[in-house]
């Protein structure tokens, strides 16, 4: 953790405490505590016997996660993951609790020296955790650094705000009928009464992307830019592409077989969070390997094959950092009913926001879907288009510098 995240940890309390109104939504400083819990959690782990030898072998992971990557993790957790010393490091961060609506929504502030900061609320989705997959890029999102893209010398930093959506990790779960535009009318009250941001800048990704689009579309007055590695729309097939007759780069083609591909059977768990999610819910809420698999599985398949060495952050204990977290908080079956509380997050028709306020899409080689510039472009006013050869869902862990200069390009059009 940098000196300059601590310094930001101190400005980030002292820029909270003198909001006016902040009593009015129980703003409360947070610290995770969950200790108590990882005994049994580990004694679980030790108590799972997996099987010798794959049922099938020769399968790899061709038909799910392969047993010897369980196996490696399971000994993993076991033998050399900390949980305390992860939690010390996340607590590091300056996070705290807000009620809105009823509702206790966890999230991380860290604030930039530089009074000028553009605030960014940066969402995250699922597998997603909380913060945890944005960790990485909190520090020099907070440093004032100088761009010069447009000629002009420009100074660019931010108030980077993270909260967990509700169902996850330290936040409430949503109420039986809730659905994420609920979430990102909270968030934006988040954003403009609790912390007294006047405007503000989005990043998203997975269901987080779908709030942050929903900000961008129905809060323009207040979303004045807004970054995606994801967008909320069903991608395109390769044989709408062809149709469309839009020519792409060899990354771009090869981007698009892998969308492909998801699609037709990559999106096996999407469809039994959406329709059974008290099912899978049930059967891996106490379970910390099923949890492992299930979870981890994502992790690997939707990161760049060589993710852990650089420029990827994405190691096996980031892996279990969010595992651990998922099974000490008892939220995963909370967190997969957003896919169940949301079937048309993923809109399957493209229209175009009504607003003029900025939009940056980053793509990643090895995410679950890809747009063109085209398709993006009839999204919103799409000002930036980067296609980067690695990464992939998770570009905060697996191309944290790809992503941190990215965004860093809504300093260009701020206003």
């Amino acid at each position: 953790m940098g000196n300059s995240l601590r310094r930001a940890i101190l400005f980030g309390v002292m820029g909270v405490a003198a909001i006016s109104n902040a009593s009015d939504f129980n703003l409360t400083p947070f610290q995770i505590n969950l200790s108590a819990g990882v005994p049994r959690m580990l004694e679980f782990i030790n108590d799972t016997i997996l099987p010798a030898q794959p049922a099938y072998p020769g399968l790899g992971d061709s038909l799910g996660i392969d047993l010897d990557v369980v196996k490696s993790l399971k000994n993993q957790w076991l033998e050399e993951f900390d949980w305390n010393a992860e939690q010390r490091d996340m607590n590091l961060l300056p996070q705290y609790t807000a009620e809105i609506e009823g509702h206790k929504i966890h999230f991380v502030h860290a604030k930039s020296h530089d009074p000028d900061a553009i605030p960014l609320l940066i969402n995250h989705g699922w597998p997603g955790s909380s913060f945890l997959e944005f960790e990485p890029i909190i520090d020099k999102l907070t440093t004032v650094v100088h761009t010069s893209h447009s000629g002009l010398d420009k100074k660019v930093s931010f108030d980077v705000i993270i909260p967990s959506l509700p169902g996850f990790a330290f936040s409430s779960p949503a109420p039986k009928n809730w659905t994420l535009d609920d979430t990102a009318r909270i968030y934006n009250r988040l954003m403009t009464e609790v912390l007294g941001y006047p405007k503000f800048a989005v990043h998203g990704t997975s269901h987080g992307a779908a709030i942050a689009y929903t900000l961008y579309e129905d809060y323009s007055n207040t979303t004045r830019a807004a970054h995606f590695s994801f967008i909320p729309f069903f991608p395109p097939t390769g044989e709408q592409v062809k149709a469309m007759n839009i020519s792409l780069t060899p990354l771009e083609k090869d981007m698009l077989d892998r969308s492909d591909e998801w699609s037709k059977t990559g999106n096996a768990y999407f469809l039994l969070q959406q329709y059974q999610p008290n099912t899978i819910g049930l059967a891996l809420q106490d379970n910390p390997i099923g949890l492992l698999s299930w979870i981890g599985e994502k992790y690997i398949e939707w990161s760049n094959p060589s993710a852990g060495t650089p420029p990827s952050l994405l190691t096996h204990n980031e892996i279990l950092r969010c595992v651990s977290l998922y099974f000490l908080t008892k939220s995963f079956i909370t967190s997969i009913f957003t896919y169940a509380q949301n079937p048309t997050a993923f809109r399957s028709v493209y229209t175009k926001a009504p607003t003029t306020a900025p939009m940056l899409l980053s793509q990643f080689r090895y995410n679950v879907g890809y747009w063109p510039r085209q398709i993006a472009e009839s999204v919103g006013n799409l000002v930036e288009y980067r296609n980067h050869e690695s990464g992939g869902n998770f570009p905060g862990l697996d191309n944290p510098e790809a992503l941190i200069s990215d965004i860093r390009r809504i300093g260009e059009y701020w206003a």
